[in-house]
């Protein structure tokens, strides 16, 4: 697919929803499992997100060896099949992400995610050489992902920029002054994503230096919620975003951050709370005490309750 066709369907998705991070099913065992995994990407492409990003940080992309890599990345295309676009996430150092490009290219992908390397910080050199290398050797539009040890300067970003095939952003640092100077002086057309952990809670201020688009973990259990939270977004409804922040969000994140990983145990903990065939997370994560699942269950349920009243669910239609 020509880089313009992939751009323009990831923009228009962008407008007009969230973008899903969907989570690899694993069964007790810790083996990946196909099927659930289908049911699960197939009814988050049935509620509208604005794309599907298989195999990236939520979707346990550092756990997988390059056979689940391929069969997860295949089934989210299938799955898909054509509605949105589809992004698979790579990475490592750029030899490692090249061999999970060329996977992705052949189960059908229409673009990448590059994860942060592992490990290793680098020179701003070493950080656009590691995209000219992957862009120099797949015929995939590229989305780096800035995070931890990767964080681009202005030139540096204007290097990445000019690759052909680097079409987008994504920013996980929330620096907003680094942000906004990135997104001046980038490239015309360049997209520009929120990749913060539960990008709700900072996403008005993402947006008021040119980043509305964000991705959403809890699209991945609750979209309804999601959904409600991007609506009051886009139309400006404050008063709706601060109840549904105060109420879900917020207590949902003191959750998080009481244990390193929780940002994608929690939200495969809570999919399980809603019935989906996600199964548990690999090691090194770990799954919610049952103490910190029964907070989570009551936040969740107090979130469903929000979106099911009468204003907050007429706002997500």
């Amino acid at each position: 697919m020509v880089n313009g066709d992939v751009v323009a369907r990831l923009r228009e998705g962008m407008a007009h929803g969230v973008l899903s991070f969907p989570l690899t099913s694993f069964d007790e065992r810790g083996a990946l499992d196909l099927d659930g995994f289908r049911a699960y990407v197939a009814a988050q492409v049935d509620t509208g997100p604005g794309a599907v990003f298989p195999a990236c940080g939520t979707g346990e992309f550092s756990s997988l060896d390059e056979d689940e890599y391929r069969r997860v990345v295949t089934a989210a295309v299938e799955e898909s099949a054509g509605r949105v676009p589809v992004v698979a996430g790579i990475g490592y150092g750029w030899a490692q992400a090249v061999r999970f490009a060329r996977i992705a290219e052949e189960a059908g992908a229409d673009a990448l995610l590059v994860l942060p390397h592992y490990l290793v910080r680098g020179p701003q050199s070493g950080l656009v050489a590691q995209v000219e290398q992957i862009a120099a050797r797949t015929r995939l539009p590229l989305i780096v992902y800035q995070r931890d040890q990767v964080a681009f300067s202005v030139a540096s970003l204007r290097r990445v920029a000019a690759l052909p095939g680097v079409i987008g952003l994504k920013d996980g640092h929330s620096d907003l002054d680094r942000l906004q100077r990135l997104t001046l002086a980038a490239p015309e057309g360049l997209l520009f994503f929120n990749g913060a952990a539960t990008a709700e809670i900072q996403a008005r201020a993402y947006a008021a230096v040119g980043v509305p688009a964000y991705s959403s973990a809890v699209h991945a259990f609750a979209p309804e919620i999601a959904a409600a939270f991007f609506v009051a977004l886009r139309d400006g409804d404050h008063a709706r975003v601060d109840r549904l922040l105060r109420e879900f969000y917020l207590p949902f994140v003191e959750i998080r951050d009481r244990v390193p990983g929780y940002g994608v145990s929690l939200v495969k903990a809570a999919a399980r709370l809603r019935g989906r065939p996600v199964g548990p997370v690999r090691a090194p994560l770990a799954d919610p005490t049952p103490g910190d699942l029964a907070d989570l269950e009551r936040v969740l349920a107090a979130g469903l309750d929000l979106v099911s009243a009468p204003t907050l669910a007429g706002a997500a239609r």
